[in-house]
């Protein structure tokens, strides 16, 4: 099993986000208005955008979105065999980095639904 406790480490991203949002006034308050109306259900479901946006933060190789996207994905509904796919996607469209990220994914993921994925 993992080292890291993201739920932990998910606990301490929201407070840094806190912070950065508190500090940076309208700059912080714009970015959260624009994430929460895109992430809101419209002609795609809010589950698949956060899929889309775990394959993202796999791809672009960030840890904080990571976990973030995949607490929201499993709270939205999506499915532990969903996530897998949406890591073979992120690996498929970034090769070796995905790889590592994704790898990373899959060990959040399991301390979220509580499966072993070895």
């Amino acid at each position: 099993m993992s080292e890291v406790d993201y739920k932990a480490f998910l606990k301490h991203a929201k407070e840094n986000t806190s912070r950065l949002q508190k500090q940076t006034k309208g700059v912080g308050a714009d970015y959260f208005k624009l994430h929460t109306d895109a992430m809101a259900d419209g002609a795609l479901s809010k589950k698949d955008k956060e899929l889309m946006s775990l394959a993202i933060a796999i791809s672009t190789r960030c840890e904080g979105c990571i976990v973030s996207h995949l607490a929201d994905a499993k709270d939205s509904g999506a499915t532990i065999d969903e996530v897998v796919e949406t890591v073979n996607i992120a690996i498929m469209m970034s090769g070796g980095p995905a790889i590592v990220y994704g790898g990373k994914a899959l060990e959040a993921a399991e301390q979220y639904y509580g499966v072993d994925l070895k």
